[in-house]
């Protein structure tokens, strides 16, 4: 036998491979089957109408509703035209004879099943018995009768729905092929299984999933599948994507098979997502069949480039709408995840990230951890992004947080990224750690992520903008002591653009800036004069202190304030333009330097919009050549002379 797939944990789902007991309520249906098993079966092959009667007066005979329905099932098979069976067919035992004094060796079961399909398939009419066998049968032999059916009949023509129908009537049977067709289904497209014969001819997945297909047509809900949804649900949505990718000639014969029997889509994809829906609707998930109808998420789920983005969002709206069925199909794509080399791992991540929450992390946090730090190593970029929204859940939890400390190597390699996304992400993981007031920053950490962290003051994005700003002065709050000496030298040359970033048109920019420049300044020890500046938000005279009180470094300053005069910002660029007037003043005696800024400015007064800025930059200009003319001679009137 095939090795069975991956079980998930014992509180979620049953292990596949053990065999659940009996349930009281099939016990009725048993009796009365075994009761009519013991009549005289003397009907000849012509009388096809009292035999069908008898089976249907049999069924209704069982209480409950479901009974009226298998009852009303078998008359409208026995009425449907079926093909006609050229070859004589040999009687099968009757259910009082099944056991040691029949099937002496389970290397039997495959003919018994055979034999059964046939004498369905032939016109002649079955007798009573013969439903009664299929249950007894399958009951003894579950994976014996589940293999030689998907064998003898992969496209479940008419006589074999019979008898996966009759299967599906007891949960007892049915809980005990389930097993069998979901090993079948995740070994797509074929799935070497042995039965008790001898025989390992490859199983079709798509015989399967056809089964399931037609199980589900069933006017009600097997109780199985409630039990089982989240393997259903995960391998039909493995089937979805892998049918998407070029098929073998046996699955296109199969599949014309399926389509001229049934009238079934012309894509295997698009009715493994039929079958997707017919099990959501069979659960009664009808709010999230809404849902994904509303977003148009089947069509999505049909393409291989647009797959994974349907699986999340079908997770998230599961999350919203069917919350108890998150848990389950989770700790299975854990499972699905954990192997060596699984397949449809973006799509498994994906839907997985999406219902972190939905977990216990004391029981499943490590495995998650592993699983994600495996995928942040990824090349993949759209792997490496599930990665980090995985981490961000997880770093989110305390008992995780000291647990993801070692990859922040990695965390701040992801924070040079052209990627905007997986910046914000790796950003966040890191505010999320530094919350926790029990983490430290470490000495040869905190260096490394400030010398990142400070070209990102000046991204593109303000959202990036704003979670740089504010996790450098988590880290200046939060680095160990013998980390502040290497560390200092950083936040000195951050303190300039911090109070540019003041003047930011996004005022929670703005804000995150002034924080964290007061938190800098307090850092470095500077005068309590510079804090009580901050404090009362009087940042002009901020500059203008902290470039005189540092004036060997003016040259410094203003090579930084420089490319602030390109900003598309006005009021950055006017906070630039007063620092270089300001640094301009410090520099006298260096033309070199001064060189800089004229060049510069002169570049600004080709801006076509008239503002404050450009004002302040021809009084600049202005005055600057007034001081070399003035040393130099007579020059004709509007030139400037640069040193």
């Amino acid at each position: 036998m095939a090795e069975t797939p991956p079980s998930l944990p014992k509180k979620v789902e049953k292990c596949p491979s053990a065999a659940p007991p009996q349930q009281q309520n099939d016990l009725p249906q048993f009796q009365l089957l075994e009761k009519a098993a013991g009549r005289d079966q003397t009907q000849g092959p012509d009388s096809t109408h009292s035999c069908w009667h008898s089976v249907c007066q049999m069924f209704t005979n069982l209480t409950g509703t479901r009974c009226r329905e298998m009852s009303s099932m078998f008359t409208k098979a026995a009425a449907e035209p079926g093909p006609t069976a050229t070859q004589s067919i040999a009687p099968a035992p009757s259910l009082d004879l099944f056991g040691d004094r029949v099937v002496s060796s389970p290397s039997q079961v495959p003919g018994f099943v055979r034999n059964m399909h046939q004498r369905l398939v032939s016109n002649g009419p079955p007798d009573e018995g013969l439903f009664m066998d299929i249950l007894r049968l399958t009951e003894a032999h579950p994976t014996d009768v589940a293999v030689t059916l998907l064998r003898c009949a992969p496209s479940c023509d008419r006589a074999a729905a019979i008898m996966w129908k009759t299967i599906a009537s007891s949960r007892t049977t049915l809980e005990k092929v389930l097993p069998t067709l979901l090993s079948v289904m995740e070994g797509w497209p074929l799935q070497k299984m042995y039965t008790s014969d001898g025989d390992n001819e490859d199983v079709f997945a798509l015989a399967a999933t056809r089964v399931l297909w037609e199980i589900l047509r069933l006017p009600w809900c097997p109780e199985p599948f409630v039990e089982y949804f989240p393997n259903l649900f995960v391998a039909l949505l493995f089937q979805v994507y892998i049918s998407t990718e070029q098929v073998s000639e046996d699955i296109n014969t199969l599949w014309k098979r399926c389509q001229e029997e049934n009238g079934l889509p012309t894509n295997i994809n698009r009715f493994v997502v039929n079958t997707v829906r017919a099990l959501l609707h069979h659960l009664r998930c009808l709010d999230l069949l809404m849902a994904v109808e509303r977003k148009c998420a089947w069509d999505t789920l049909l393409c291989a480039d647009t797959h994974h983005y349907a699986v999340g969002l079908l997770a998230r709206e599961m999350r919203r709408v069917s919350r108890p069925f998150c848990s389950g199909t989770a700790f299975r794509l854990l499972r699905w995840l954990s192997r060596e080399e699984p397949r449809w791992d973006l799509a498994a991540l994906a839907f997985l990230v999406e219902v972190l929450d939905c977990l216990d992390l004391s029981e499943w946090g490590n495995l998650i951890l592993e699983i994600m730090t495996k995928y942040l190593q990824s090349k993949s970029m759209e792997r490496c992004h599930l990665a980090l929204k995985g981490l961000v859940v997880l770093s989110k939890d305390p008992s995780m947080a000291k647990k993801l400390c070692s990859l922040s190597e990695r965390l701040v390699e992801l924070l040079r990224n052209e990627d905007t996304e997986v910046v914000k992400r790796s950003l966040s993981v890191f505010t999320n750690l530094l919350l926790n007031k029990d983490i430290l920053t470490s000495s040869s950490t905190a260096p490394k992520l400030a010398e990142v962290l400070r070209p990102l003051f000046d991204h593109d994005n303000s959202h990036v903008q704003q979670l740089s700003i504010r996790l450098y002065r988590d880290v200046m709050e939060t680095v160990v002591e013998q980390g502040k000496k290497p560390l200092k030298m950083l936040v000195s040359q951050s303190l300039l653009p911090l109070f540019f970033h003041c003047h930011d048109e996004n005022q929670r920019v703005a804000q995150a800036s002034r924080e964290t420049l007061l938190c800098a300044v307090t850092f470095l020890k500077k005068r309590k004069d510079l804090q009580r500046l901050l404090k009362t938000d009087d940042l002009w005279s901020f500059a203008e202190r902290l470039l005189a009180e540092d004036r060997s470094r003016a040259a410094e300053h203003l090579r930084r304030a420089l490319p602030y005069l390109q900003s598309p910002q006005e009021p950055l660029r006017e906070a630039a333009v007063r620092t270089a007037g300001i640094a301009g003043l410090l520099m006298r005696g260096q033309p070199e330097e001064l060189q800089l800024i004229c060049e510069a400015l002169q570049a600004l007064r080709t801006d076509d919009s008239p503002s404050k800025t450009n004002l302040r930059v021809q009084v600049m200009l202005d005055e600057r050549a007034a001081s070399l003319g003035s040393s130099s001679g007579s020059r004709q009137p509007g030139q400037h002379q640069i040193p």
